[in-house]
């Protein structure tokens, strides 16, 4: 189920110069957001939870996983060049799979990361506010991969989707509507996320076992249709 070479195939071109510097603008710009809060404000709970959750876990996990998740076979459907995988004796789930690991682990090395660096910045992981976001964070990475790569593989607008499910959905109607809150991976992530800090700080809309069966559920989903997406590609030689 995993191919090393379209695993390296894969990680070149989502690690390439310019995508690299897209992908580390956020969690840059979150650290300096956290430098500068901790500076005026000092190690604060409350401001802690309003960053991390109102722009980590809002804005950046999102962000990142529409890049990476689009750009791990996007940019091959739409210049042709997926057909050199197609060519070779690769089943198509095998090659959706080892992409969805890439980009998985792309995503989480890019927002888990500089989430819990900018927690520890913001309150030194008081109350396990760092840790839980950060956790909030690996799971929802898990979820927008697959959803994103699966947009990347039926849509040639993939970003374009993406970015208004990341911008709309997630960070404006996730997190101030009530009912879309519910088919909200972040407020899945939450859920999580509640679940390690404990007390009222971190909450969410949504059970923890609810929560965990959706997670499960989309990204299970969208990996099996992206596959069979996958597999709808036929090559001319094959007609």
């Amino acid at each position: 189920m995993y191919d090393p070479t379209v695993a390296r195939l894969t990680y070149r071109a989502l690690l390439g110069r310019r995508r690299a510097l897209i992908l580390g603008a956020l969690p840059l710009l979150l650290i300096v957001i956290a430098v500068v809060v901790r500076a005026l404000t000092g190690a604060d709970d409350q401001t802690a939870v309003n960053v991390l959750g109102g722009f980590a876990l809002a804005t950046m996990v999102p962000i990142i996983g529409v890049i990476a998740g689009t750009g791990a076979i996007g940019p091959e459907i739409d210049d042709g060049s997926v057909v050199y995988l197609l060519s070779k004796p690769l089943k198509r789930p095998t090659i959706i799979f080892t992409k969805l690991i890439v980009a998985i682990a792309v995503t989480m090395v890019f927002s888990a990361v500089p989430t819990l660096v900018a927690g520890l910045i913001l309150n030194g992981n008081g109350q396990q506010i760092a840790v839980a976001y950060t956790v909030a964070a690996l799971v929802a990475s898990i979820a927008y991969a697959a959803l994103f790569l699966l947009l990347g593989t039926v849509s040639r607008h993939a970003v374009v989707f993406g970015l208004v499910y990341a911008l709309v959905w997630e960070a404006l109607f996730g997190s101030l509507v009530p009912g879309a809150r519910t088919l909200s991976i972040q407020q899945w992530a939450l859920a999580v996320a509640h679940k390690v800090a404990g007390g009222d700080l971190v909450t969410s809309d949504v059970g923890l076992p609810t929560a965990m069966v959706l997670l499960v559920l989309v990204t299970v989903l969208a990996t099996w249709y992206a596959g069979q997406k996958l597999r709808a590609l036929t090559l001319a030689g094959e007609e």
